[in-house]
Formats: C-alpha cells, sequence, structure tokens
C-alpha cells in the first residue's frame, strides 16, 4: 500500500508517468520537458498523441506499446519510454521501436521517392545502464548514425537519447536548468511533502496540481495504488536478483560469475513478477511491457 504521508505521485511509475506526459490536457508539460531535453537542438512548439500500440506488418508479430509516442508540428516523431528494471536487451529493444514510426511513413506503392521525417527514441532509465559505449560518469547520452572513422553524421534521421535518471543527485539548492529541474522531479516527486520554491513556475505548478493524491477520483486511486506495487515489486525483485549475483560473483571470485548471476536471477524475477500481474488481472500488454518477458513466455505461465 501507498505510505500514508505520500503527498504527490510518483513518475517513475506507469500511471504517474502516463498522467503527466501522455494525457492531451497536459501535453504543454510534454513540450517542456523534451524541449528542457534537446536544449536548443530542436525547439518543439506543439505535440499531437499518436496511437502507442503498434504491430508489424502482420498482426500476429509481436506488439509494440510505447508510453507515449507523438509528433511535432512538424511530423517529426518522439517515442518517450521510462524504464525502471534493467533488461539484457534493451539497446535492441529500443532500436526495434524506432522501426516502427519510420516503416509507417513510407507510401504506398513501390517509388522510393520521399523524404523520413526525423525519429527521436528517448529512454529514461531508472537503473545504471553500464554500458560500455558510454561515458560512465555522464547521465545523458546521445546516439545517433555516424561514420566509425570520420565520426561525422552519416544520416540525421535517427536519434536515440538515454537518460540514466538514477546517476541524477543534485539536490534542490543546486539546480540550475530547467533539465535538472525536470529529473529532479521525475525521481524525487513522491519524496517531497510540499511544493519547494526552486520548483515554482507555471510548468510545474501545473505538474504538482496533477500529482497530488488528494484530488484523485477512487477510481484513479486505485489505479495508481496497482500502478505503485506493480513498480515496486519490479524494483524489489531486480535488487533481490542484483544481490544474489553480487554474492554468487563475490564467492566465484569471477566477474562473469557475477554478471551470469545477475542474468539469472534477473529472469527468474521477472517470471515471478509475470505471474503476480497475471493473478491479479493485469492485461498481457501491461505485464509485457513490466517484465520485458514475451506475450509467448507469458502464455506458458498460464
Amino acid at each position: 500500500m501507498r505510505p500514508a504521508e505520500e503527498k504527490y505521485i510518483s513518475l517513475l511509475t506507469d500511471f504517474g508517468f502516463k498522467r503527466i506526459f501522455g494525457k492531451k490536457p497536459n501535453k504543454m508539460l510534454l513540450i517542456d520537458f523534451l524541449n528542457a531535453l534537446f536544449d536548443g537542438e530542436q525547439v518543439v512548439r506543439d505535440v499531437t498523441y499518436l496511437n502507442s500500440e503498434h504491430v508489424g506488418d502482420v498482426y500476429a508479430e509481436r506488439k509494440a506499446i510505447f508510453d507515449v509516442y507523438c509528433e511535432n508540428e512538424r511530423g517529426e516523431k518522439f517515442i518517450v519510454e521510462m524504464q525502471n528494471a534493467y533488461q539484457t536487451y534493451f539497446k535492441d529493444r529500443s532500436l526495434y521501436y524506432a522501426t516502427f514510426p519510420i516503416r509507417e511513413q513510407a507510401p504506398k506503392g513501390s517509388a522510393w521517392d520521399f523524404q523520413l521525417q526525423h525519429v527521436y527514441v528517448v529512454a529514461l532509465l531508472n537503473y545504471d545502464l553500464q554500458e560500455a559505449a558510454f561515458a560512465e560518469e555522464d547521465i545523458h547520452h546521445d546516439v545517433g548514425l555516424l561514420d566509425k572513422k570520420t565520426h561525422r553524421v552519416f544520416n540525421d534521421k535517427l536519434t536515440f537519447k538515454y537518460v540514466e535518471i538514477a546517476k541524477f543527485d543534485k539536490p534542490l539548492e543546486r539546480l540550475e536548468t530547467c533539465y535538472d529541474k525536470w529529473l529532479f522531479v521525475l525521481k524525487n516527486l513522491s519524496r517531497l511533502e510540499r511544493q519547494p520554491k526552486e520548483l515554482r513556475d507555471k510548468v510545474f505548478d501545473r505538474v504538482f496540481k496533477e500529482a497530488e493524491i488528494a484530488h484523485f477520483t477512487p477510481a484513479e486511486l486505485r489505479h495508481y495504488e496497482d500502478s505503485l506495487k506493480a513498480f515496486r515489486d519490479v524494483k524489489n525483485c531486480i535488487d533481490s536478483a542484483e544481490e544474489k549475483g553480487r554474492a554468487e560473483g563475490r564467492e566465484e571470485g569471477r566477474a562473469e560469475g557475477r554478471a551470469e548471476g545477475i542474468a539469472i536471477g534477473v529472469d527468474q524475477a521477472k517470471i515471478e513478477i509475470a505471474r503476480r500481474m497475471l493473478a491479479k488481472g493485469f492485461s498481457v500488454p501491461d505485464i509485457c511491457e513490466a517484465t520485458g518477458l514475451s506475450e509467448a513466455v507469458l502464455s506458458s505461465l498460464s
């Protein structure tokens, strides 16, 4: 259950994230966040929300369900994902997601005579990605299509932005930019007892108003409680799996022992979480999204 003293929702939960960024009445919040993230690289003036559920060219193909999917006034596409738990193939998943907005731009017919609009995949990660290609001390990672020798942009139509929220540790008094403020709110909103002076402006006034639990309807509160429990179950199981992996790694005295222990533990934890969510009546797409397991794996559990 949610602690009695908790005043604001967690934006790390599926319910909280979509309430703030996935609702048309709150699109000003999504626009402000994207502009803070891109920091002048591009300026978003308006967004239109798009259908977040996609299937392949054949309906039986694997689905992709995005947390937030939209396009700006120029027709450029944005996928925004919140990922709370480590997934071995998350990079592959984010690349797979990018194929949907690319393919849907193709006109009917055999002639290739059109220009792709830019596709952005924004992944907000509530864990340490531990990616060898990235500078370990950085929080924000910008990935594009480059020539390996010259490091010049080969094609600027596909951009991935990975943001390791878990690494963000600035206190309120050190928040300098709008981006800093958003990362602080994403990580810490549910821990706050009141709206601090450092986060008082039109945008964050709206965030705190939308996030105040006291204003929820009974149905909204139930939905949030379910989402919060699923979030905590995932985090607790993953944390336990990581600790088990570390212990096994220490016992064996090999770095690969730690990595293998975590991978095995994580897979087992996901299956246990999926069983719990199935028993509580969560939909298959929601369980796939929360755990990273396929629909085929879920079918074998039921």
